[in-house]
């Protein structure tokens, strides 16, 4: 379900008139991520030769959606990286440590966007200023716009399904160590992983 479609004249030429879907016009407004049915996660490869897989356990969010303009859609969340799960105790700990987040020192990590733009039918990137540690830098998320629905309680919500890739060390995500048979242990290069769903804010009174 795209935002906008072009429409044509009686002549048969396409004009510059834009055309809103009335169905996404009416998913505007203020939604909070709901994090029993989201997932933020990322993949980054070990030994050069496989991947790890891991989530954080703990997070936030809000988007504000306008289906008239998606320009002025926002979208804002804040992760606890003390809930970093990889699936092993000690290697989660090591994440927490002043080698990779600092956790203690930099509890949250946050994503403040600052453009949002439609790349053609149900697809979307937002991009914005992604605070990791003391580091802030611009990230673009690009998203598929999965629909939306009235739960059986009568929540209204949209999905949306994402990934990144970005360099661990341009956040000062520095630490590894070599191999013997060349190369190093952990990978640079992070793909971060986003399955939101949002639940939409009941219309103030």
């Amino acid at each position: 379900m795209g935002l906008f479609n072009r429409k044509a004249d009686t002549t048969g030429t396409t004009t510059a008139t834009i055309e809103v879907d009335p169905a996404l016009v009416a998913l505007t407004g203020d939604y909070t991520i709901d994090p029993a049915h989201s997932s933020i996660g990322f993949t980054v490869r070990h030994a050069m030769v496989t991947n790890v897989r891991g989530s954080f356990g703990e997070f936030a969010g809000k988007l504000q959606l306008n289906g008239t303009d998606p320009h002025h859609s926002t979208a804002e969340i804040d992760v606890k990286i003390a809930s970093v799960d990889t699936g092993i105790a000690d290697r989660d700990n090591h994440l927490r440590t002043g080698d990779f987040f600092e956790a203690e020192k930099f509890p949250t990590m946050t994503f403040r966007s600052t453009h949002a733009e439609q790349l053609g039918g149900d697809k979307y990137r937002i991009t914005g200023d992604l605070t990791i540690k003391d580091v802030t830098r611009p990230l673009s998320i690009d998203l598929d716009f999965n629909g939306s629905a009235t739960d059986p309680y009568g929540n209204k919500r949209v999905g949306f399904e994402g990934s990144a890739d970005i360099l661990r060390s341009d956040w000062g995500l520095g630490w590894n160590a070599a191999l013997e048979t060349g190369g190093v242990l952990v990978g640079d290069k992070v793909k971060l992983l986003f399955d939101i769903s949002a639940i939409k804010a009941a219309p103030q009174a």
